[in-house]
């Protein structure tokens, strides 16, 4: 989980633009494109680039990538764009930079692309606020009962009593699992309203901890001495499914457990049987089959809220992933430092 810097907003400031143009080559549907580069954006790329589209609202096949990516020095993917294979290399021999518009690379760009020596960037950094704030709001609502509240006077219950009391978040301990982009910013959040911070990640540096306001310790007491919990780890062959049944179990009776992260991370079958216990509360966005299936064994549980794997969704961070790939694309014009770079070393520890 590599350090990187992560920005509430991106606000490209240009000055002198490149004497020639990119050829860019938007591997996004129209629909998408429009989310991510409403006019303002748009416009930044039409002044540093020669935009080539694809015409279809459908995904993107192979042989369609092929035909777009070619005589192109730069590329533009996003959600929906085919893995680069070795034969969508080949047609491009001039491709020297990838600019991922989403966060998670490695279906897409797998090693061969970087060992060509093509430069990647990514937008993940872009993405963290929005899915920070999702977190946020679950702990809230969740820790105070709200959505239960909330039924129970739609069901006609006149002024809901009971269990209703809830508990604040301030003062209360969170262990966030994973110090990336989302981690950090989630402690960020925390740290502002006064929350006893535990963190759980072997590549944070102590110094990076204690500026987020974090005590660095063990998964097992995060676990275990933590009543939220909060699941912020990519999903890598070091983290699959390293919360297992002897974990869970250890969370605390009425705690509440958060994964907005990846399912990758969580053993689903020791979730399920742990939850079934109905000791402690989930808020779940992401599952190992998504969409969720209808008969899935986590509908109708009550102590678990599901979400459809919308916390990095807002209008706010598609129009920051635009902005800030318009603004690694100035950079690469010019001949500026990347700031969202990721190299092949660093695909072991990320999404």
């Amino acid at each position: 989980m590599p350090e990187a810097c992560i920005c509430r907003s991106f606000i490209p400031l240009f000055g002198l633009m490149p004497a020639r143009k990119l050829t860019v080559a938007v591997a996004l549907n129209p629909a998408l494109y429009a989310g991510l580069f409403p006019p303002a954006n748009h416009e930044t790329l039409a002044q540093l680039a020669v935009l080539k589209f694809q015409e279809q609202e459908e995904r993107l096949s192979e042989q369609d990538l092929i035909d777009l990516v070619q005589d192109c020095e730069v590329v533009i993917s996003g959600w929906g764009t085919p893995p680069f294979s070795a034969a969508a290399l080949e047609a491009a021999p001039h491709l020297k930079l990838i600019a991922h518009s989403a966060g998670s690379i490695k279906r897409l760009l797998p090693p061969h692309v970087f060992e060509a020596g093509i430069k990647v960037v990514h937008a993940a950094a872009a993405i963290a606020p929005a899915v920070a704030e999702m977190t946020l709001l679950l702990m809230l609502m969740c820790r105070r009962n709200v959505h239960r509240i909330s039924q129970q006077m739609q069901a006609g219950v006149p002024w809901p009593q009971g269990d209703s009391l809830g508990h604040e978040l301030a003062g209360s301990r969170v262990g966030v699992i994973g110090a990336g982009h989302t981690g950090r910013q989630v402690m960020r959040l925390l740290q502002a309203l006064d929350a006893e911070i535990w963190v759980y990640d072997p590549y944070l540096p102590a110094a990076r901890a204690h500026a987020l306001g974090a005590r660095r310790v063990s998964l097992a007491e995060v676990m275990r001495d933590c009543p939220i919990i909060t699941v912020q780890a990519p999903p890598t062959r070091e983290t699959r499914h390293m919360i297992g049944k002897e974990l869970l179990d250890q969370i605390q009776d009425g705690a509440l457990f958060i994964n907005t992260a990846r399912s990758h991370v969580v053993d689903g079958d020791a979730l399920y049987a742990s939850l079934r216990e109905n000791r402690y509360q989930a808020a779940l966005d992401v599952f190992d089959t998504e969409p969720l299936p209808p008969d899935s064994r986590l509908r109708g549980l009550p102590n678990v809220t599901l979400t459809p794997h919308m916390a990095g969704k807002s209008a706010n961070a598609r129009v920051r992933q635009g902005a800030l790939i318009a603004d690694e694309l100035r950079r690469y014009a010019q001949g500026e430092p990347l700031t969202q770079e990721v190299t092949l070393d660093m695909l072991d520890t990320m999404a």
